[in-house]
């Protein structure tokens, strides 16, 4: 694995297709073992911006694609090697199971002190099974390192800063940081994603593929996953809507929803 200061790191994280959710009734957890799975969409934003920073700024540098997941996860870091990241590496082992934010937020901390030093971190804002938004924030604050949170764009990198643009309620912001740092992605309207083509899936097969289990990272099963977990999932269920439809038609109908709007406002 590259030893380069320069190194962009992008977190990714294999999720269940959005149509196959199940959920564990015991542990409240995903049940993700035969459930269809896709690279988060956001995640592969991320990884693009990764790239576009490592070729417009940092050429020579490496995008070491990072994710937590079982052995099917590295399906996903495949994806990462085809669109153009350099290395990836896999934190897969049965004690990282069940992890909430902030044990898989602390279980890629410990990865990321193994592929010190680097200059960036990129995540996608959130991930489609969890729609937390809190893994990127909660491992820069154990990285101890400056976050910006919902960026869009890289508008600059030099003389030991990262310029990022960002879109808010009012319109936009700039901001600007010292390196090393943290960037969660929102994805821009425009974005068009890198399509691998066969050679370079093929490509990507031939890589290689670390994995790295608890032993790897060290320290005790009691920090990781379910057991280093800070939050519990104590009930999921799917709320009953009682909400009914009325269907109006005609003039008579203009009329009761006139009506029916006036009551309201």
């Amino acid at each position: 694995m590259s030893q380069n200061p320069t190194d962009l790191i992008v977190c990714v994280k294999q999720v269940p297709d959005t149509q196959e959710i199940r959920i564990d009734p015991d542990t409240g957890t995903l049940v993700r073992e035969g459930v269809p799975s896709i690279l988060n969409p956001f995640d592969e934003y991320a990884l693009n911006l990764a790239i576009s920073v490592r070729d417009r700024f940092l050429q020579g540098s490496n995008v070491v694609a990072l994710s937590m997941g079982p052995a099917q996860a590295g399906e996903a870091l495949r994806k990462c090697l085809a669109i153009g990241a350099d290395s990836a590496v896999l934190l897969s082992d049965r004690a990282f199971a069940g992890a909430d934010t902030y044990a898989t937020s602390y279980t890629l901390a410990r990865a990321v002190g193994r592929l010190s030093p680097f200059s960036l971190i990129f995540c996608g804002y959130e991930a489609l099974d969890g729609n937390t938004a809190q893994v990127g924030p909660e491992l820069a604050e154990i990285l101890g390192i400056p976050a910006v949170c919902y960026a869009e764009r890289i508008e600059n990198l030099a003389e030991g800063k990262v310029t990022c643009r960002r879109e808010n309620e009012d319109g936009q912001e700039v901001i600007r940081c010292p390196v090393p740092a943290l960037i969660t992605c929102m994805t821009p309207p425009d974005f068009e994603p890198r399509l691998p083509g066969v050679r370079e899936i093929m490509a990507a097969r031939r890589k290689s593929l670390d994995t790295w289990s608890l032993e790897s990272l060290g320290g005790s099963k009691e920090e990781y996953g379910l057991r280093g977990s800070l939050t519990r999932v104590t009930k999921t269920y799917t709320p009953d809507i009682k909400r009914k439809g009325i269907r109006l038609e005609g003039e008579a109908g203009v009329r009761e929803l006139v009506s029916a709007l006036k009551g309201v406002l």
